[in-house]
C-alpha cells in the first residue's frame, strides 16, 4: 500500500512540470506582443509631427499600458514558475525577488497591476471623453474602482496572513 501512495505523490509532484507548458506560452506571447508595441512605436515615430498633445499623450499611454501588461506577464510567469515547478539554479542577486513572490504576494502584485493598467486605460477614455457614452464612462469607472477595491482587500489579506506566520 505504501509503494502506491508513493508512486501516486510521484505522479502528483512530477505535474506540476506540466506547467512548464503555460509559461512558454506566455513568453511566445509576450514575444508576439513585443513585436506589436515595436510596430505601434514606429506607427507613432511616423505620425509623431502630426499628433497634436492630446493624441501624443494617448499614444504615450498606450505605449505605457503594454510596458505595464508585459511586465504583468513576465512577473507572473517567472514567479509562478520559481514558485510551482522549480527553483532556478543561476538565479544571480539581480533575481532575488523571486523567492521572495509567494503565491499571496504575486495576487497582491498582479493585482496592483491591474489597477494600474485600468487606471491608464481610464485616463485614456477620460482623454477621449467625446468618443464614449457617459453611460460607457460611468461602467468603466465602476470597474476601474472594483479592480481597486479587489486589490486594496487582497493586500490587507495578505498583511494580516503574514501577520499570522
Amino acid at each position: 500500500m505504501k509503494s502506491i501512495e508513493l508512486a501516486i505523490e510521484r505522479s502528483l509532484l512530477a505535474s506540476r512540470w506540466i506547467l512548464v507548458v503555460f509559461y512558454g506560452g506566455l513568453a511566445a506571447a509576450l514575444a508576439l506582443y513585443a513585436f506589436t508595441f515595436i510596430l505601434k512605436l514606429a506607427k507613432i515615430f511616423q505620425n509623431a509631427l502630426g499628433y497634436d498633445e492630446a493624441e501624443m499623450i494617448l499614444a504615450m499611454l498606450s505605449l505605457i499600458d503594454a510596458a505595464l501588461v508585459a511586465g504583468l506577464v513576465l512577473m507572473v510567469m517567472v514567479s509562478s514558475y520559481e514558485n510551482f515547478v522549480s527553483r532556478f539554479d543561476n538565479a544571480t542577486d539581480d533575481l532575488t525577488w523571486l523567492g521572495k513572490l509567494d503565491a499571496g504576494s504575486l495576487k497582491v502584485k498582479v493585482a496592483s497591476a491591474i489597477v494600474a493598467i485600468s487606471s491608464i486605460h481610464l485616463l485614456q477614455v477620460f482623454l477621449n471623453s467625446a468618443q464614449y457614452t457617459e453611460s460607457k464612462i460611468m461602467w468603466l469607472t465602476i470597474m476601474h474602482m472594483a479592480f481597486v477595491a479587489s486589490a486594496v482587500a487582497l493586500g490587507l489579506l495578505d498583511r494580516i496572513s503574514i501577520k499570522k506566520k
